[in-house]
């Protein structure tokens, strides 16, 4: 028995030294990972004697169980904010950006509760889900927007030998279901962004964007990758912080040229309080090849934008900008080199399209470029763009067709009735929407944020006889607006518009049987929207 007990003796010694050894080489991994992510600087006396002091206070903790214990709310020594809300937590949650660098992450979420489960961090920063690690060297989140619209066309039935059209009297539409999937290694981010209501057609699957970006230059964002290059302030906005329900007719034709959503581009922004810039280098959109499987030569193209603010106040912000992009060369099909400018009435209904260049051929380049403006005035916001479009032509044929120019402009203006009023956000140089400052509560006298909006665009894609051919011609379209738009936090909205629309005949095209004298009508549409 004395033999055996020695045995058991001698066996328990030698697994207490391993069990040592291999302490010992976890606590040589850990200082080693400590200096890699800290400097050496971490493994200081003092250092060491403030890590003990955090291993103390949490030790003494109660522990319900045996395991290990989650940590509910900051990390220790981390401010939270518990009075009223700053300016940026009453803005709306933007699902798109603009992308944080690491120490910015880092920064906004040591502010957010979360729990601490194994070295893991799990938090709600903005409403969206988002485990991290806890140097936030890694994270993973995902956001959403979602937009759905009812509403319908009043007095817009055809005239006599036009025939009737997608002019539905009640309908609904999902416009936009993304969701926004988001990794993060430190100043490293990739984005993939599916976009199930991707067009103005209910029950569109589509991709909005699938990037990789570098944040570690200050103030700036470089990007690779399908995306949307912000050509203007109403772009830049982004789809969730819109005053209507969509951009006007002429901005949306022109960031469509070289631009627009799920584009590849290669290129970046940079930022100050006062300026920003941003230029792209792009090709073709995701999807356009499977589309047209007889495309032989992509599209190039670039993008251009410049933003400054050059006075600032208490109650004044002065906004000046100006756009340009190109395409150097469209894609060339079977049909050769063509591009057909159409849009809808700046209602997103799944509409016929009545505005049409009609098909341009032999497209050699196109082009646009215009400056924009707009003023904040206390609760008062006006703002406008205009637009001049250049399509040069392929003079080598016999019969060659002329060269086109396109003009198109707008003119915005916003009043919040109640809730802090649009603001000036430098990092995307936009103005971006009311601010609740308390959630919406009737029974303490909280009502969220409301504004009223008013627009008038309008669009001329008419230039000279016989534009795409022989019988082919462009027309205009004038578009008035009213909306009405409610937060009752910073996650929902509530939006209601009015529209007339007025559309010239159009010659030329496939929709030319609906348009032949000219068009009129009007619509009214409500949308509900959630974002995080």
């Amino acid at each position: 028995m004395a033999a055996s007990q020695d045995e058991s003796i001698i066996a328990l010694r030698r697994e207490m030294l391993e069990m040592r050894r291999q302490m010992s080489g976890e606590i040589q991994q850990l200082k080693a990972r400590i200096v890699r992510d800290e400097g050496p600087g971490a493994l200081r006396s003092s250092s060491l004697a403030s890590r003990r002091q955090q291993v103390a206070r949490a030790a003494a903790q109660p522990a319900p169980w045996s395991g290990p214990l989650p940590v509910i709310g900051d990390v220790e020594g981390a401010s939270h904010p518990h009075g009223p809300r700053t300016d940026a937590e009453t803005r709306t949650a933007l699902s798109e950006g603009p992308i944080p660098s690491w120490a910015e992450f880092k920064a906004a979420s040591e502010q957010d509760e979360s729990v601490h489960i194994g070295g893991m961090r799990i938090g709600f920063p903005s409403g969206r889900p988002t485990i991290a690690s806890d140097d936030k060297a890694y994270s993973f989140s995902v956001g959403l927007l979602a937009q759905e619209d009812i509403g319908g066309f009043v007095g817009s039935g055809p005239k006599p030998g036009e025939t009737k059209g997608n002019f539905n009297n009640l309908t609904e539409n999902a416009r936009r279901l993304r969701l926004y999937f988001t990794w993060r290694y430190k100043d490293w981010v990739a984005n993939v962004t599916p976009d199930f209501g991707s067009s103005s057609v209910d029950g569109t699957v589509g991709l909005f964007e699938a990037n990789l970006n570098y944040t570690g230059f200050n103030h700036t964002t470089l990007t690779v990758g399908y995306f949307q290059p912000r050509g203007d302030e109403e772009s830049a906005e982004r789809s969730g912080a819109f005053e209507f329900l969509e951009r006007p007719t002429i901005v949306d034709l022109v960031r469509n040229i070289a631009g627009g959503v799920a584009r590849f581009s290669i290129g970046g922004e940079h930022y100050e309080d006062r300026w920003l810039v941003a230029g792209y280098f792009t090709g073709q959109k995701f999807g356009d090849r499977s589309k047209d499987t007889t495309i032989t030569d992509s599209q190039t193209g670039g993008v251009l934008r410049v933003a400054g603010r050059p006075y600032v106040s208490k109650d004044i912000d002065l906004y000046v900008g100006g756009s340009a992009t190109t395409a150097f060369k469209v894609n060339e099909s079977s049909k050769g080199r063509q591009y057909t400018f159409s849009d809808n009435t700046e209602i997103p209904l799944g509409e016929t399209s009545l505005l049409s260049s009609g098909a341009l051929t032999d497209v050699a380049q196109i082009w646009a470029a215009g400056p924009e403006l707009a003023l904040r005035w206390r609760r008062f916001l006006l703002k406008g763009q205009y637009y001049h479009v250049g399509v040069q032509r392929d003079h080598s044929g016999t019969d060659p067709l002329p060269s086109l120019g396109f003009d198109g402009w707008y003119v915005a203006a916003n009043y919040t009735l109640f809730g802090k009023p649009r603001g000036y956000n430098s990092k995307i140089a936009a103005f971006t929407t009311p601010g609740v400052e308390k959630d919406f509560d009737p029974a303490h006298n909280h009502w969220g944020a409301l504004e009223l909006s008013g627009r008038w665009s309008v669009t001329d894609l008419d230039d000279v006889p016989n534009q795409g051919g022989t019988g082919i011609n462009g027309n205009q379209q004038t578009a008035w607006e009213a909306g009405l738009n409610w937060y009752p936090n910073r996650h929902i909205r509530f939006m209601l518009d009015y529209e007339r629309f007025i559309i010239s005949r159009s010659t030329g095209g496939s929709n030319k049987a609906i348009n032949v004298l000219g068009r009129d009508g009007n619509a009214v549409v409500g949308r509900i929207q959630a974002s995080f």
